[in-house]
């Protein structure tokens, strides 16, 4: 039985704790739920979501996945369902139903890694299952992970992560191999870390921070011998729910393998969950700072430069691609342009290298894609810039 309460021991505990209610009903007192009466039963205890990238709101979003995916499945129907009989008939032929049906197979898929990064995560935080966590999960954030295994750890991710990642990776390369052994690479907004770990295989002592728990979930869960131990272990269907912009059924419906790679913590990968803003260096801070579309997630972007230089050592430096999607909805304090930013990088101190510089730490533009599916009928490129700034020291 293990965890698990029989039925009788459930109805023996209902009695005398329904007659309480009754009582303190009687009295006038605030009342238990049904389900207040269970978690006395349980031992378990309500908790609310925290921040938005927080351990319950992730947790309860990765156990809701396929409800979640079952109801827009189940509003997809009713939509087909108020055709009139002949445009019906007409949707049959054309093999709509069977195409919901697949749909329906693919999360169902997809909610066998989801539901493994939950019990992962109990695992790891022992103190949520003792919990029962109340609210919505957050279908949109999952669904965003699950592209993230196929851009950071699947070989067709591979041609998305050469473009963004080697003008980084280059630039670390021109450090002599005995000069990495103890240099430490700072990665805020690691993410599902690959990029983190690619460079602590290039001999780097590396840090990933990162505050959202739904990629550090994910990214336990990728760790995690019990739940993958070889690599393409795993499958989902990542842009399945996605019918617009689609050439080919298949296709969208198609399962990708993941991982390529199989990446584990130690003393030179190390994951940090929390916010970067709270993060501090070691003894002599860190040689170098990469950030990778992140400057532009902060809602204070003249706090994130300014303590990207506060880590950085004397001769440290800043290595930086990505472009400048601030946040919505009038959140970020200030909204910058480029020029702005690279004004403002020279005010807190940084230099940034110019065409003296060696070809690798230049200054360029880069066009690329992000969680991108290659087979659909519509590309966002972003014009992203590369620079590498250095602490004068």
């Amino acid at each position: 039985m293990g965890e698990q309460l029989s039925t009788d021991t459930i109805l023996a505990c209902l009695l005398p704790l329904s007659l309480f209610m009754i009582g303190l009903a009687w009295l006038g007192k605030p009342s238990l739920s049904f389900q207040g009466v269970l978690d006395i039963i349980k031992g378990t205890r309500p908790v609310a979501f925290g921040h938005y990238f927080s351990l319950e709101r992730a947790v309860v979003s990765y156990d809701q996945y396929l409800d979640m995916s079952a109801a827009e499945l189940a509003a997809m129907r009713n939509s087909y369902g108020k055709l009139g009989r002949v445009h019906k008939r007409v949707g049959y032929e054309l093999g709509y139903p069977r195409k919901l049906d697949k749909l329906k197979a693919t999360f169902e898929a997809n909610e066998k890694v989801t539901r493994g990064i939950g019990k992962c995560a109990r695992e790891a935080f022992p103190e949520l299952r003792k919990s029962r966590i109340t609210g919505d999960g957050d279908l949109a954030r999952v669904r965003e992970t699950l592209k993230h295994f196929i851009r950071d750890w699947s070989a067709e991710g591979a041609s998305e992560r050469e473009i963004i990642f080697q003008p980084i990776l280059n630039a670390l390369r021109q450090v002599e191999g005995d000069q990495r052994v103890g240099a430490k690479v700072l990665v805020p907004g690691g993410g599902l870390c690959r990029l983190a770990w690619d460079i602590s295989e290039l001999g780097f002592d590396t840090t990933a921070v990162e505050m959202s728990y739904f990629m550090t979930l994910a990214f336990r869960f990728l760790c995690s011998p019990s739940y993958t131990s070889r690599t393409d272990q795993h499958i989902l269907h990542p842009y399945s729910y996605w019918f617009s912009h689609q050439r080919d059924t298949e296709k969208v419906l198609r399962g990708v393998s993941f991982p390529d790679s199989i990446p584990n913590l130690s003393s030179r990968m190390q994951l940090v969950e929390g916010d970067f803003l709270e993060h501090r260096a070691p003894a002599g801070g860190y040689d170098y700072v990469v950030t990778l579309f992140f400057i532009d997630t902060s809602l204070n972007v003249i706090s994130t430069l300014e303590h990207i230089y506060s880590l950085l050592r004397p001769g440290g430096h800043w290595i930086n691609l990505g472009p400048l999607l601030w946040p919505g909805g009038s959140q970020a304090r200030v909204e910058l342009s480029l020029d702005e930013v690279l004004s403002l990088a020279a005010m807190i101190g940084f230099k940034i290298k110019d065409e003296d510089a060696p070809e690798v730490e230049r200054r360029k533009t880069v066009p690329c894609e992000y969680t991108a599916d290659k087979h659909a009928m519509m590309k966002w490129i972003y014009q992203a810039e590369f620079w590498v700034a250095s602490k004068p020291v």
